[in-house]
């Protein structure tokens, strides 16, 4: 049986920054300090560089899934990263996609996350904080699983 990996959208897989030059500034300005409540904004991202490539060698190895949060006040968010997932990902990623606001429920090995919130500090298994020191890029995280694979 195959490790589980999960692994999260917003500033792992998906560049957010990416998305604020297709975004009007007045609707920048509307948003200030909520910009992820942008109708529509999920849908405007970028992949974050190697990201793609790193998913699909990492679903050779684990039993991977998605695991991702999308805000409570933009409901276009829940849909928009459905449609990421199918565009970027296509085949290796379908019906992989969880949405939780828990991440600590999910049972797995590994979760590779940037942030420590929404659960992902109580995930049971082992958290890769990406982007830290340890893991600051996909090439190293990719590395590091590649010596976990039982």
């Amino acid at each position: 049986m195959r490790r589980r990996l999960y692994i999260d959208m917003d500033g792992v897989l998906v560049d957010f920054g990416s998305a604020l030059q297709r975004v009007p500034l007045p609707q920048q300005q509307e948003f200030a300090g909520r910009l992820d409540e942008v109708p529509g904004i999920f849908s405007l991202m970028d992949p974050l560089p190697d990201a793609l490539d790193s998913f699909h060698l990492l679903t050779e190895l684990f039993d991977t899934y998605i695991l991702s949060t999308a805000p409570w006040e933009n409901s276009s968010a829940w849909s928009d990263k459905v449609d990421w997932v199918k565009q970027h990902l296509g085949p290796a990623a379908h019906k992989r996609l969880i949405l939780t606001h828990h991440k600590h429920l999910a049972i797995g090995d590994f979760l590779i996350d940037d942030r420590t919130a929404n659960g992902a500090e109580r995930f049971e298994g082992e958290h890769l904080l990406f982007g830290s020191e340890q893991h600051p890029n996909w090439k190293s995280v990719v590395a590091y699983l590649q010596l976990k694979v039982t």
